[in-house]
């Protein structure tokens, strides 16, 4: 495949070589379209802020739009939210990129996730594609010594999927569909496996997800669902992978909506309220659930992640924009 610049994908950029003793490489996100691997400033950390040499930064599907169509990302960004390594005094963290005010009524609540204050670490400030960030010392969240950076770069994705699991109310024995094979929908795979889930169907388009899902243990996994679900996870977020959640859901069931790939919604509102069915969307997590996800990323399967190096960053996001199926859920390791 032709990983070059098209209107729709990054442009590529040479590595930039004989850096300044106080700078360090990045991806930046510069332009509609265009990432580039650049040199920029030490990060100089604030009272109550640490710095992280990263060792591994995950590419989100979100970052992919947010690339072709900024608006919630705003160029010049260092992105990168899924992301693990070092701090400078020795500590092997994941960080939590959510950062909340604590002040608001939603966190006096326990809604951290909700914060009416929120801001992101790789949308509102610099994150993880460089080989140092600076980030509050509340998000250093400490990994195991036996685990490896590139399953901590797993664990904010994985969060994900434990928090649209308890909005679906931790059923027992529910059937459950996903819509979408690409990372959060796998991860919604490995979760409900683990919740005990009765049966799990898969729905991409491209095979080589589908058979990376059969490989996790789904039941079933094709092109489209097939019959009447419990729960269904929506990880695309187009109008028909919407319309789809909805029309297949049991009289009583929950839609959890996670994908950001276009704000229409086209459903059946009428089917809706006739079979009293909920949508509710999904974004974040609350602390006790970016936990939780340290503890499963030390056991579920994830060695469907592939790794690259940071200088081939704006490659790789090309590639998977252009249509690249056969990478699930890309790494990039600044050290390389």
């Amino acid at each position: 495949m032709d990983g070059g610049a098209t209107a729709d994908s990054p442009r590529r950029h040479a590595c930039v070589r004989d850096f300044r003793e106080d700078s360090l490489r990045a991806l930046v996100f510069t332009a509609p379209s265009e990432l580039e691997l650049l040199e920029i400033d030490e990060p100089q950390p604030s009272e109550g802020e640490v710095v992280v040499e990263v060792a591994a930064a995950g590419i989100c599907g979100s970052e992919l739009h947010g690339v072709r169509s900024p608006g919630f990302r705003t160029p010049p960004l260092v992105m990168g939210h899924e992301f693990a390594g070092v701090t400078t005094d020795g500590r092997r963290v994941a960080v939590n990129p959510l950062v909340s005010c604590g002040t608001c009524d939603l966190c006096r609540l326990g809604h951290v996730e909700l914060c009416r204050n929120r801001a992101l670490v790789g949308v509102h400030r610099p994150g993880g594609f460089a080989e140092r960030v600076a980030v509050p010392a509340t998000a250093a969240r400490s990994i195991p010594d036996a685990m490896s950076f590139e399953r901590a770069a797993m664990i904010e994705p994985l969060a994900n999927a434990v928090h649209a699991w308890n909005l679906a109310g931790s059923p027992d024995h529910a059937r459950v569909g996903v819509i979408g094979a690409g990372t959060i929908g796998l991860v919604c795979l490995l979760v409900a496996s683990d919740r005990g889930a009765e049966s799990t169907f898969v729905a991409d388009v491209a095979p080589e997800r589908l058979e990376v899902a059969r490989a996790l243990g789904a039941s079933e996994a094709d092109d489209a669902l097939a019959g009447e679900f419990d729960i269904i996870f929506d990880a695309v977020g187009i109008p028909a992978t919407r319309r789809a959640s909805v029309a297949q859901l049991r009289p009583g069931g929950t839609a959890i909506w996670l994908g950001l790939m276009d704000p229409g919604a086209g459903f059946d509102s009428l089917d809706l309220v006739r079979m009293e069915k909920r949508v509710l969307g999904s974004f974040a997590y609350r602390e006790e659930e970016f936990q939780e996800a340290i503890e499963l990323a030390g056991r579920l399967d994830l060695s469907w992640s592939r790794v690259f190096p940071l200088s081939h960053g704006a490659t790789i996001f090309a590639e998977l924009m252009n249509g690249r199926t056969d990478v699930v859920k890309a790494l990039l390791r600044p050290s390389e």
